[in-house]
């Protein structure tokens, strides 16, 4: 049964609110009193908005960390990736037609009329084409599709590298679902939902493991070389002495789709070289034999890209077998190895032809400070945006003090693994 703003106040207020505060944000100190606030300023915004008779739900999707598999999704590589305790929330009430308001904090109100399920050109890049493609996926799948009146609030930040786009997506679709089909869609089926529009509706060509990270949460390893393959693992990096620690650099992923862009379609010009669509469906050994062939026809850079990817999907499986066997010295070693085959191979720490290179000075001061005693890589998509640390506790008033100074008082989150993906909080 559905609640009213009054009454899920009370109800974030009451200890079992508190419980449900820490099974998705962590203990550290403050951070449930600060969850709780954010609530309730989200929900009395709704009612302002949408009057006292609207009757909401919570509904959170979290942001990702990729900790190694950069960039292999798209080519159906491995990936090791994680939940994060930053989300989008929206409190949002049902509607009887199908018309979509939803106010987001800091952007301009979304409007959708689900009469019309087909992609709009003039939409493409926006909210509303990933709102309205996921409603025609949905609605294609069986499922009810109806309106709804909606207040979001996020704290992952765009272009921070720790997936705001994904995040949002899930969120639209766990939406769908909280109102109108009972939560029951699987979280696997949700990701590839909110991947098909972003391809289609939205017209950005990219890979599943953003959604995915989202939508099942926990610290997961994905194999994509078929249908996904989801292996759950657990894994608590503080209770080891470490702190996951991203830094965002300042800038941005807005005008990167081109970049972004390349990576994936030069991976699949080589293996079209071997009359493939991804890199996956050709063996490694394969691309050594034929390296000068594949060099004139796909040309340099791409063929880098293939030979980091098929050390990445290596070095995932044996970051697998590390957190399972609790090898810390060999989890920074990996993950390290892995940040030097983006900057060297891959090629996506800054973007072509800047003079500005943020990520190359965050991961050369992580570099100074932690030696061999942490680790650091690009995060995420690259070209901009943030870095991934792994700093020894120890370590990390210092780190946090350092990154500040160079990129601004709010650069820094000190992250914790999220236990669940997208999900009805109340």
């Amino acid at each position: 049964m559905m609640k009213s703003c009054s009454d899920l106040m009370r109800m974030i207020k009451s200890a079992e609110g508190m419980t449900r505060m820490v099974q998705l944000y962590g203990s550290r100190e403050g951070e449930v009193a600060r969850q709780m606030e954010r609530y309730m300023l989200l929900l009395k915004r709704h009612e302002d908005l949408f009057g006292t008779e609207k009757m909401p739900l919570l509904v959170s999707a979290p942001g990702r960390t990729e900790l190694c598999g950069n960039h292999t999704d798209h080519n159906n590589g491995r990936v090791l990736a994680a939940a994060v305790n930053l989300d989008t929330v929206a409190a949002v009430s049902p509607r009887d037609d199908l018309q979509i308001t939803l106010h987001s904090e800091g952007f301009t109100p979304i409007r959708v009329d689900l009469n019309n399920l087909s992609p709009v050109k003039e939409e493409q890049g926006t909210p509303a084409s990933i709102i309205r493609g996921i409603a025609a996926r949905m609605q294609e799948m069986g499922c009810m599709v109806r309106g709804f009146d909606g207040t979001a609030t996020s704290n992952v930040l765009s272009g921070s590298g720790l997936s705001s786009s994904a995040a949002f997506e899930v969120l639209i679709c766990a939406i769908f679902d909280a109102l109108y089909n009972g939560m029951k869609v699987d979280p696997i089926e949700r990701a590839k939902i909110a991947q098909y529009a972003e391809n289609v509706y939205f017209g950005k060509p990219c890979g599943l493991m953003d959604q995915m990270a989202s939508s099942v949460g926990g610290l997961v390893a994905i194999d994509f070389k078929a249908e996904p393959k989801v292996t759950p693992l657990q894994y608590d990096f503080s209770a080891r002495g470490y702190s996951l620690i991203v830094v965002n650099t300042g800038g941005s992923h807005d005008d990167l789709t081109e970049e972004y862009g390349a990576i994936r379609s030069e991976m699949n010009k080589v293996a079209h070289c071997f009359g493939e669509e991804t890199l996956r469906r050709v063996r490694p050994e394969q691309l050594w034999q034929e390296m000068p062939r594949v060099r004139r026809e796909a040309g340099d850079r791409a063929l880098l890209r293939a030979l980091h990817y098929y050390n990445e999907n290596d070095r995932v499986h044996a970051l697998v077998n590390a957190v399972k066997a609790d090898q810390i010295d060999e989890i920074k070693r990996i993950l390290i190895e892995s940040g030097r085959s983006s900057w060297m191979y891959l090629q996506n720490v800054y973007a072509k032809n800047s003079p500005e290179q943020p990520l190359c000075v965050a991961l050369s001061m992580a570099e100074y400070m932690l030696h061999d005693c942490g680790a650091y890589r690009v995060h995420g998509g690259g070209f901009a945006g943030t870095t991934l640390n792994l700093v020894p506790q120890s370590q990390e008033e210092r780190f946090l003090r350092h990154m500040r100074q160079m990129f601004g008082d709010k650069s820094c989150y000190v992250l914790s693994v999220r236990p669940e993906g997208a999900t009805l909080v109340f």
